[in-house]
């Protein structure tokens, strides 16, 4: 592993910079203030082709590695990390399909992603049934050509404006986790989104709830097959969970950017607060945490690439998840602190900035499920 960055790598970031200073930035505090999709923000996105980058080429998207991939969503999230969700979550809805769906459901559906044409989201979590999986309780019933789908899914990123809906539902209820099986559902089948969540952060990034009542699903649209709906979540999340890292890294590294330029402008004592060490040495604590977490997360993006060759992938990805929202809380916490009592105002981003790190540690696996998952490789 190189732990470096390419000169292309090294270039888009540079533009990625650019682009989220002059159409993602300005923007973020009005979406979080009205707590409304940041279309906006999204459409500039599609200008800049960001949906295609995770889609293969094959299926018209970009083919990017996906360092490059956590270097878009750390640059989004650096501006606006509710635009950054709207790039990661549509990424989370079709890996399923990108690395189990049948042809025809690539071809349907991956090139109108890429195009920004659609979006989806994943129907995983249920009320009782967050990191404990296997106890979901939506239902499939096979009839005839067709799956007749029912009950609610909570916690859903994009809910009610996504096209696409990858639900894991139970085929045989009797089987655990064994008995849960994937599927690919239009909004327009019948989908209902009922309960919207008022959020501490991400407030431009809408959270609902997703009831499915007798919805058919053509069983052309299951993606794998009957039974491994939980192999194929897994497989998902370890592929997805450093991105999420990414975003914390670049809330992080806002944080860190306002703070700094802060510092140099404001006085305290007749100069700036810049100079005084104790302030000095809290920035750069700031700055170490979010450098090493970037590369963390860099590598866990590397072992994607490669393949998994050793099988280290769902350990460095919690790793990586873990440690990198960790390191945006607290960086994002001392940002507050370093700008005093204007920190503990919205007149600043660094208190969104904190809001929005918090959910870093929760959603994709919490922290202390990542620290299992850690835990549970070093003592195999």
């Amino acid at each position: 592993m190189s732990f470096d960055l390419t000169a292309e790598q090294r270039s888009f970031r540079d533009v990625m910079r650019k682009f989220v200073d002059q159409r993602i930035a300005p923007n973020a505090a009005h979406y979080d203030r009205e707590q409304v999709f940041p279309r906006d923000s999204f459409d500039a996105c599609v200008e800049m082709d960001i949906p295609a980058l995770g889609i293969p080429e094959t299926y018209g998207g970009a083919g990017a590695d996906m360092v490059t991939q956590s270097i878009a969503a750390e640059e989004i999230a650096r501006g606006c990390a509710s635009t950054s969700v709207t790039m990661l979550i549509s990424k989370l809805g079709v890996l399923p399909v990108i690395n189990f769906g049948s042809e025809d459901l690539k071809h349907q559906y991956l090139p109108r992603i890429a195009s920004g044409e659609i979006q989806a989201s994943y129907c995983l979590s249920e009320a009782d049934a967050g990191s404990d999986v296997a106890s979901l309780r939506c239902r499939a019933i096979r009839d005839g050509d067709d799956y007749i789908l029912n009950g609610s899914k909570y916690w859903i990123t994009n809910a009610g404006v996504s096209d696409t809906y990858t639900v894991f539902a139970k085929t045989d209820p009797e089987a655990g986790g064994h008995g849960i099986t994937c599927f690919l559902v239009e909004r327009e089948w019948g989908l209902e989104f009922p309960k919207f969540e008022d959020k501490m952060g991400l407030r431009a990034s809408p959270t609902g709830e997703v009831v499915l009542h007798d919805v058919r699903v053509p069983a052309t649209h299951r993606i794998g097959e009957e039974g491994e709906g939980f192999r194929i979540a897994m497989h998902t999340l370890d592929r997805s969970r450093p991105t999420i890292g990414a975003q914390a890294v670049g809330i992080a590294q806002g944080a860190i950017d306002y703070a700094a330029t802060y510092m140099k402008g404001r006085k305290a004592f007749g100069e700036p607060i810049s100079e005084f060490q104790g302030l000095r040495f809290m920035l750069a604590d700031m700055a170490i945490r979010t450098e090493a977490a970037r590369a963390l997360v860099y590598r866990a993006c590397e072992t994607i690439d490669e393949g998994d060759p050793d099988g280290s992938l769902s350990y460095l990805g919690a790793a990586a998840k873990s440690f990198a929202s960790d390191t945006a809380m607290s960086v994002a916490t001392d940002a507050v602190q370093l700008l005093g009592g204007y920190g503990f105002t919205k007149e600043f981003p660094v208190e969104r900035f904190m809001r929005d790190a918090k959910i870093t540690q929760i959603y994709e696996g919490t922290n202390q499920v990542q620290r299992i998952v850690v835990a549970k490789h070093l003592l195999k």
